[in-house]
């Protein structure tokens, strides 16, 4: 081979070294955004007691009221590094579902009675805001894991409504609230395009005769299509739990929430 074509070898050989380090590792990008969908498989069962001290009847919302059983929505998550091992990550969650369906027994949903053949159109929604932040206690090219502590403001709200000539029923309920969480989150390169990444939150607490409960769990792959541009494929589970003996606001509400879901995420 002559000099020219060593020259051109190596000029093409540096620029693939040069191309290469475009490929910022994940553990060291300091913006990102994910935006996509996830279907979810949802179950919930509540009981919400009357304001008179008279129990309420144990309900599942999807086989009572005809909440969907599975439903696709937005994921929506931000994240900022702040210096090496400071980071901050945005999360904003909602699920919103109307349903129709007859009654077929008596049921009590606080300080109404539904009877027997009301048609019912029912309102269920859950949105949760979160911030956390995390330190990197171990910190690498190759992976990271940070210890969380997070802040979910969280809303769940429910509506009955029962509309005929002889029946005229509203009922509307609301708990809100921000909830602390303490987990962990962690990533794991596993070539220049792919990688995983993983994360965990979980509150329980026990407080002036309220019992709270919230999980998130995710974990994904992700494939870098171009240095700043990756697409993900993964699981998400989200599990609440309430359970208020307060005079006039008792009930008990379970939620379960999980599914696969798909995202592309920008990151600098």
């Amino acid at each position: 081979m002559n000099k020219s074509g060593l020259a051109l070898a190596g000029m093409a050989l540096l620029a693939t070294f040069a191309h290469a380090e475009d490929y910022l590792s994940p553990t060291e990008e300091r913006v990102r955004l994910s935006i996509g969908v996830a279907r979810l498989s949802n179950s919930t069962d509540f009981q919400i007691n009357s304001r008179s001290g008279v129990p309420g009847t144990p309900v599942n919302a999807e086989d009572t009221f005809g909440l969907d059983k599975s439903d696709y929505e937005a994921k929506i998550q931000a994240f900022v590094r702040v210096g090496e091992r400071h980071r901050l990550r945005f999360d904003y969650f909602s699920l919103d579902r109307t349903g129709q369906a007859t009654i077929t027994q008596p049921l009590v949903f606080r300080d109404v009675v539904l009877q027997p053949n009301d048609p019912v159109n029912s309102n269920l929604s859950i949105r949760t805001f979160g911030i956390t932040y995390g330190y990197s206690f171990l910190h690498g090219d190759k992976y990271e894991v940070a210890a969380t502590l997070g802040l979910n403001d969280t809303d769940i709200s429910a509506r009955a409504r029962v509309q005929t000539q002889t029946r005229h029923v509203d009922q509307s309920e609301d708990q809100a609230g921000p909830f602390p969480t303490v987990g962990l989150d962690a990533s794991y390169v596993l070539s220049k395009r792919f990688y995983i990444d993983g994360r965990g939150q979980y509150f329980k607490v026990h407080i002036n005769n309220l019992d709270g409960l919230l999980g998130i769990y995710e974990l994904d792959a992700l494939y870098r299509l171009r240095p700043n541009i990756s697409f993900a494929l993964g699981y998400t589970y989200l599990r609440a739990h309430l359970d208020s003996t307060q005079p006039k606001q008792s009930g008990l509400f379970n939620f379960n929430s999980s599914g696969p879901e798909l995202f592309v995420r920008v990151s600098f």
